[in-house]
């Protein structure tokens, strides 16, 4: 039989920050309502058909609209976009309006809001979200993308903001 270990989640987020993760928004608009917040926990699930995930906090229940809308974009950010990183992780306290008018977005296929110079862009339906923990796993079939300038990413790491 398994001996289930449990460690400290002080530990565990320490140890997190030692990884270093893409900087992302994730958004999503339903019925006239934006949403949008930032995040490092995203991947790849498959290429075909091309399907990612994300982790969004369900502590805030303003996170919900994303079920809801049952669409999301995921906007990879560049080194400039530190701004928008902070804005949309909350701890300035900008409203919403106030977060998006500090770039320019439009919408690619499923309506979500697209950051017009992101990195790259994955436009997705929602097919599962799963609550795990203190998080929800949206997975997402990519139906809209937009390749933009290879500029150098926005990385976080060490509870900091990097680039390479």
């Amino acid at each position: 039989m398994l001996k289930r270990q449990t460690i400290d989640s002080r530990d565990y987020r320490d140890a997190m920050a030692r990884y270093a993760g893409h900087v992302q928004l994730c958004t999503t608009a339903h019925e006239g309502v934006r949403r949008g917040v930032t995040v490092t926990a995203a991947c790849s699930v498959s290429d075909n058909p091309g399907t990612l995930l994300v982790c969004l906090n369900h502590s805030n229940p303003l996170n919900e609209i994303f079920t809801q809308a049952g669409v999301f974009a995921l906007n990879t950010l560049k080194r400039a976009h530190e701004p928008l990183a902070v804005a949309f992780s909350g701890v300035d306290h900008l409203d919403v309006d106030a977060r998006f008018a500090l770039a320019e977005w439009d919408t690619i296929t499923t309506g979500a809001p697209t950051l017009v110079d992101a990195r790259v862009v994955f436009d997705c339906r929602l097919i599962e979200a799963k609550p795990v923990a203190t998080h929800t796993i949206l997975i997402g079939e990519v139906v809209g993308l937009r390749l933009g300038e290879t500029a150098p990413p926005l990385l976080y790491m060490d509870r900091a903001y990097h680039s390479i």
